[in-house]
């Protein structure tokens, strides 16, 4: 008998999938969805807040070098034993200081500490560049995977209903006694490894949708409609030539760089404490027995220079200690760099292979698909065997997946690629 085609593949895909069918599927492009990312993303949130965090930092350091004033107001009550009388003598007394502070020379340890908190800001600015790329990358990635296993969706119900094409074929010919039971059994069997391909694909593609709409700040089981699809566009650019922007636009190298600069601002400030220091003091002072205590004034002028003479080795224990970070922070710079260098090879090497794959699986899609309708119509005709067939249909299936990795594989280094380089976010 013939089985119903609609109601099997129907009830397979229910079953499989965990989504609301009651739930409207929100429609988005690439882009789109890069954009929502953007705006919903913690990361960015939180890199855009320690950046607002740094530049205060600048601020503080710089008004460290500015003029402060205090002000005090004491209110004092107090004995004392009178030389005179040899009695105790209440005293009260309320005092009002007005104090400024001006440091005049620091040894360079204000100034380095004023431009190593600038490099700090420049790290923070970056680390908002580091981390939209780095979105950008994982929503591309997702965006993708869910291209790619709706694509192979559809490839294994082709799949499913080739099989089921043919078993409705065997069973009518069976009926008429023109097969073996053979066939109609192995048939069944390849239907029944479709079926299951089919379901796992189905699973594969409802948890890259819930991955995608997490990177994007969607709820998890919210239906996605993807505008774009995979296309094949020639990347312009040579190997050296990506090597060459990643060197000059690479956050990351950028960063190492200036926190490089910041490892020798480290070590200024560890050298200033060999370096004296000079000070300005003014004070103003209004002290009376009756509150609020203005009646009586004073003023002082201080000019103090200070100067460790022996610290028992501390100050040359932390510049001994800057210096080395300095050495370590250059490693480091150097050991990014060449990682980062190595990335862009790596992807640009791997979208040039995945590039010559294309051509290859289009032209063997195209001969899988003249196979399966050639065993077809021998099957049919009594020519071509059971076998046969199904073999064609397995190799169809196998050739347009192999088609769909390669298109994946494209596109996929393409855009880790660019991130490698630091291609800018708009």
């Amino acid at each position: 008998m013939k089985l119903d085609r609609q109601w099997i593949v129907g009830l397979i895909i229910f079953m499989a999938t965990n989504q609301s069918v009651f739930a409207a599927p929100v429609t988005l492009s690439l882009d789109e969805s890069i954009d929502m990312a953007l705006k919903n993303n913690y990361d960015i949130k939180y890199a855009k807040s320690a950046r607002e965090k740094s530049y205060w930092v600048v601020e503080e350091t710089k008004k460290n070098k500015k003029v402060s004033v205090d002000f005090a107001h004491t209110d004092q009550r107090y004995n004392s034993l009178s030389s005179v009388s040899s009695e105790y003598t209440y005293t009260n007394n309320f005092d009002n200081r007005v104090t400024l502070s001006l440091p005049i020379y620091s040894g360079g340890k204000l100034e380095s500490q004023i431009d190593k908190a600038k490099l700090d800001l420049k790290v923070a600015d970056l680390d908002i560049d580091v981390a939209k790329q780095q979105l950008k990358g994982d929503v591309v990635t997702n965006y993708f995977t869910v291209l790619e296993y709706r694509n192979e969706v559809e490839v294994d119900q082709k799949a499913v209903d080739n099989y089921l094409d043919h078993l409705n074929l065997v069973n009518s010919k069976y009926e008429l006694g023109i097969v073996a039971k053979t066939d109609v059994l192995s048939s069944q069997v390849d239907l029944a490894k479709a079926q299951d391909t089919l379901i796992k694909a189905q699973n594969n593609y409802n948890n890259a949708v819930a991955t995608l709409n997490n990177a994007i700040g969607l709820s998890h089981g919210t239906e996605l409609q993807l505008k774009d699809n995979f296309k094949y566009e020639k990347y312009s650019l040579t190997l050296e030539q990506c090597i060459a922007y990643a060197e000059v636009h690479r956050p990351e190298i950028a960063q190492y760089a200036a926190k490089a600069a910041s490892a020798h601002y480290d070590e200024k400030i560890a050298k200033s404490e060999y370096l004296p220091k000079v000070d300005l003091t003014a004070e103003e002072d209004w002290n009376d027995s009756r509150i609020p205590g203005l009646k009586n004034n004073n003023w002082m002028l201080k000019l103090t220079t200070s100067l460790n003479l022996f610290d028992s080795g501390l100050t040359s224990s932390k510049v001994k200690q800057a210096q080395h970070n300095v050495d370590m922070v250059g490693d480091k710079a150097a050991k990014q760099r060449d990682s980062i260098l190595l990335d862009v090879r790596q992807y640009y090497l791997s979208m040039y292979e995945a590039e010559k794959r294309i051509d290859t699986n289009q032209v063997s899609v195209n001969q899988a698909e003249e196979n399966l309708a050639i065993q077809k119509v021998r099957y049919d005709v009594g020519v071509g065997t059971n076998l046969d067939l199904l073999d064609a249909v397995l190799s169809l299936n196998s050739a347009q997946k192999n088609y769909i990795q390669a298109l994946y594989d494209y596109n996929s280094n393409k855009a880790k690629l660019e991130q490698a380089m630091g291609s800018p976010v708009k």
